[in-house]
């Protein structure tokens, strides 16, 4: 490595680490804030929108159940995947229409 380019690194190394610290934090405090929210809850049962499920299962795919399982959560993670499958069936339905078989699809049919 050149002089130069060696003190750019250190400076990214540092710059990277401090992110990492932040981030953790904020991670930490909204996972005891869960813990919290969910001590109040004592056993009530939450009622969710039809819009938070979606959002929920959403980042619960991008996340994973496996961590999923090793933090608090308001919704399991087996609930949410099952919001999430209801959801990919929802949209399957919205998104590709199905045709007797007898019947020519629009795209198809000559004018």
């Amino acid at each position: 490595m050149s002089f130069f380019t060696q003190p750019f690194y250190l400076l990214v190394v540092v710059l990277a680490g401090w992110i990492n610290r932040n981030q953790q934090a904020v991670i930490d405090y909204l996972i005891e804030e869960n813990r919290v929210l969910k001590d109040q809850l004592e056993g009530r049962r939450l009622r969710f929108t039809d819009e938070q499920r979606i959002r929920l299962a959403v980042k619960d795919k991008a996340v994973g159940r496996r961590l999923l399982k090793e933090i608090e959560t308001i919704v399991t993670p087996d609930t949410l995947l099952v919001w999430h499958r209801r959801l990919i069936k929802k949209n399957l339905k919205i998104y590709v229409p199905v045709f007797a078989p007898y019947a020519i699809p629009p795209s198809l049919a000559i004018v």
